[in-house]
């Protein structure tokens, strides 16, 4: 892919997590042509809009966020379609066990279920397996059919901009 821009040398990636003006975090990542220059050029330009420039050693599909967060997200989606439990029970076990402020659905509707949905389609194009296909179906049927993609849109596995795992109760017995 560097190659194709015409400046190799200029290439390399500047990513974002999501909700930026609390998680002010860019993963700056060079790829084998990448000009040592130019790769801390973007570092200090991160550094100097307020980001926490977070380098990768080398080159990682995902980066370093998507890495962990992918797998969890497509485990988590897996329990509602395969039965074990429903997905506020899968956000509350989340939320209660981990201390985090959002469970894996929460975080879906942050990340858009419309980024979310190409990833259970592919993963259930090159592995075959039913749940995955499941997880694509159910993403494309009840929700992006429906232009339910999350807190973008106002609603996705919870309705915006008062999502019910944000409420005093949520994690109550």
């Amino acid at each position: 892919m560097p190659q194709a821009t015409g400046r190799p040398e200029k290439f390399l990636t500047l990513h974002f997590a999501n909700e930026i003006w609390k998680n002010n975090t860019a993963e700056i990542m060079k790829h084998s042509t990448t000009a040592e220059r130019v790769f801390h050029e973007v570092i200090a330009f991160a550094k100097e809009i307020g980001m926490v420039a977070l380098p990768p050693q080398k080159e990682q599909a995902g980066y370093i966020v998507n890495s962990p967060l992918v797998p969890l997200l497509s485990s988590a989606q897996k329990l509602p379609v395969t039965g074990i439990a429903d997905i506020e029970t899968i956000d509350k076990t989340w939320m209660l066990a981990t201390g985090a402020p959002v469970g894996p659905f929460g975080m879906l509707d942050i990340v858009g279920i419309n980024t979310a949905y190409p990833i259970a389609r592919t993963r259930a194009e090159h592995t075959g397996d039913k749940a995955y296909q499941a997880v694509a179906d159910l993403l494309k049927n009840n929700y992006m059919d429906q232009g339910k993609l999350g807190e973008a849109t106002g609603e996705g596995f919870y309705k915006y901009p008062n999502p019910s795992y944000l409420a005093p109760g949520f994690l109550k017995p």
